[in-house]
């Protein structure tokens, strides 16, 4: 029997078993979101803007572990998610995102709202194709979910014209596909594993790093146990963070540009640094002559491409985490870890990761304040000084879920994928901490959270600046702290070097600005009303905005300049 192609799109939605998809409408998705009306079993969120639309797929995704579902017209439609695309594609985030697009005849003649969106989006998404024919619909839109969850999963971008989805067809939806050309690893070259695990045998410093790949895998617990077998401390990336919980006794920390000193310096001395699900970008290696400079490097990715790609390795391993730690656990045996273990504790006595205590609230108090209030839950960041206080300071064990932008970077990003994560979630808490700038990002997601029902806590760090760069300003530019304050009007001085007492008032009133929503709004400026506000956002059921006010000199600290070695740390202003 023929049907139409947007009745097969909303039968391949549900055949997934699809159960939310955020969409926005126009003219090339009206017929799309025509259908949907008529089903019951599936969800339709409205944001307010696509590029939140995406980030909010993003946290549904990241959250569930379920594919993501986005539904945007054509022309502005399609290009507002382009930065979305290119955070879940770094992030290894299923996405399976359909854009409508002008029909067949029009496509090449600058039509109203059309644009190339799949040559515009190669590099970012996993696959990316225009629908030309009806009858390869299914087959297409089940490629899509297939390569999206898949191997390294990733956002799938499918556009289809408008045509396309009124034109009668198969009704056929299948079961399964064979891609030429695409075949995940599913399996461990045992002789590679073996040959790592060999050098993990006979190091007498090894050192675990893990990314976020043991996440995507699910291979937390199996870590645990990994860890525990061969007592070989852990230190991890940013996307790697709760791969152990972060008060095991083997764990040291992040490491990286913003990481704890013992875990730099872990690194820089290992002789054997065992690698697992993560990129080896930039952020964690920093001068790629200096990384790890005594250590053998042994690196398991379930990507092909991510291996040796940055850190030249000595034994390369293509395997999904969770695979490859199962087949450890079979060999794992413990080893005398005992000395170097005490040399590690030496290195965060030295330099331990603490802010000042005594002069006021400090950005650490309100992470701690985060801690003590939440047994469980999901945390996610924005981007910027706050995100990095919290993957510095938060606590994470398996009732915790921390979830942040991290190859990308985007500011923006945290909010919206807090409401999507609430949606995917709704009986667990959900806690966005993120900064004055990148709240106002996407700050019209506020809405959708309201009308969705979907309540959050906000932990806004507002210190009046874009702080990330800001304190790049600081350290490194003089003071001149240009396009950075975001209190700063026409009529202020040029040279200004920093708050004083001539400071116009900062615009919004992000109290009000919440109340106008129907959230709760709440200000703190004291250590002491941390946790009496944390407690009235738990209590009520309703989206709330506490704005911490933290000093605008705060910095992150420990700091390596972009391109200098791990090892050379800023530790004090």
């Amino acid at each position: 029997m023929d049907i139409t192609g947007r009745r097969l799109i909303v039968k391949a939605l549900q055949e997934e078993g699809v159960e939310t998809v955020f969409a926005y409408p126009g003219g090339m998705v009206t017929d799309i979101l025509d259908e949907l009306y008529k089903t019951d079993a599936i969800d339709l969120v409205l944001p307010r803007h696509e590029q939140g639309l995406i980030h909010e797929a993003e946290g549904y995704a990241k959250s569930s572990g379920r594919v993501g579902v986005c539904i945007v017209t054509s022309g502005p439609g399609a290009t507002n998610i382009m930065t979305g695309l290119a955070d879940a594609h770094y992030d290894s985030i299923p996405l399976v995102c359909i854009t409508g697009q002008v029909p067949l005849g029009l496509i090449g003649n600058d039509a109203f709202q059309e644009v190339d969106i799949v040559g515009m989006t190669r590099s970012i998404t996993k696959y990316g194709v225009t629908v030309q024919s009806r009858k390869d619909l299914g087959r297409i839109l089940k490629m899509a979910f297939h390569i999206a969850r898949t191997g390294r999963p990733g956002p799938v971008l499918v556009d289809i014209p408008k045509d396309i989805q009124t034109s009668p067809g198969p009704d056929e939806y299948p079961a399964s596909v064979s891609i030429r050309g695409y075949k995940p690893n599913e399996s461990v070259h045992i002789g590679q594993l073996k040959k790592g695990y060999k050098l993990l045998k006979t190091a007498k410093r090894p050192l675990f790093l893990l990314g976020g790949g043991i996440h995507i895998s699910g291979a937390n617990t199996r870590m645990q146990e990994l860890v525990e077998r061969t007592k070989i401390p852990v230190v991890t990336t940013i996307m790697g963070k709760g791969a152990l919980p972060t008060d095991h006794p083997y764990y040291i920390g992040n490491s990286g540009m913003h990481g704890k000193y013992a875990a730099n310096i872990a690194v820089s001395q290992c002789d054997v640094l065992f690698s697992i699900g993560t990129r080896f970008n930039d952020r964690i290696t920093g001068d790629l002559n200096e990384f790890a400079p005594k250590a053998k490097i042994v690196h398991v990715d379930i990507d092909t491409a991510s291996i040796s790609r940055n850190v030249v390795v000595d034994v390369p391993i293509v395997a999904d985490a969770g695979l490859a730690i199962e087949k450890l656990l079979e060999w794992a045996e413990p080893k005398k870890t005992e000395k170097w273990m005490a040399q590690i504790a030496e290195w965060d006595k030295e330099n331990p990761l603490e802010m000042r205590r005594n002069k006021g609230m400090t950005p650490q108090m309100i992470m701690e304040g985060i801690n003590e209030a939440f047994e469980e839950g999901i945390i996610l960041t924005d981007v910027g000084q706050h995100q990095m206080w919290a993957a510095q300071y938060i606590e994470l064990n398996e009732k915790k879920q921390y979830i942040t932008s991290g190859g990308l970077g985007t500011m923006g990003f945290g909010f919206p994928a807090a409401v999507g994560a609430k949606i995917a979630n709704p009986g667990k808490p959900v806690i966005c901490i993120t900064g004055d700038g990148g709240f106002q990002m996407n700050i019209q997601e506020m809405a959708t959270s309201m009308v969705q029902e979907a309540p959050v806590i906000v932990c806004l760090l507002n210190n009046y600046y874009l702080g990330m760069v800001r304190q790049m300003q600081q350290l490194w530019y003089g003071k001149r702290y240009e396009a950075t304050c975001l209190r700063k009007r026409k009529g202020c001085p040029r040279d200004c070097k920093g708050p004083n007492e001539n400071c116009p008032p900062y615009t919004p009133d992000f109290v009000k600005l919440a109340e106008s929503y129907g959230a709760k709004g709440i200000r703190v400026s004291r250590e002491e009303d941390i946790a009496p506000a944390l407690e009235a956002a738990k209590a009520g059921n309703v989206t709330t905005v506490i704005e911490f006010m933290i000093a605008t000199e705060e910095i992150v600290l420990p700091m390596v300049k972009g391109g200098n070695p791990m090892s050379e740390m800023i530790l004090s202003k």
